[in-house]
């Protein structure tokens, strides 16, 4: 058995209470994970070209208040 295939198996026996909270966890840890990323990103500079995009999009007057 995989590690996967012995995580899968043992959230399938939690309560749905441990599985509420489990739940909670994981979108902290997945907004963790994606936070680090884009600060990698960003000081990497791979967001550069994003935001001359979104800057020449603006100019254009093609953005909108949100």
């Amino acid at each position: 058995m995989t590690k996967l295939e012995q995580i899968k198996a043992s959230i399938e026996s939690l309560s749905a209470e441990e599985i509420a909270k489990l739940r909670d966890w994981f979108d902290d840890l997945d907004g963790r994970l994606f936070d680090e990323k884009i600060e990698r990103d960003a000081k990497a500079g791979r967001l550069e070209g994003l935001a001359d995009e979104a800057l020449a999009e603006h100019a254009r007057g093609s953005s909108r208040k949100l």
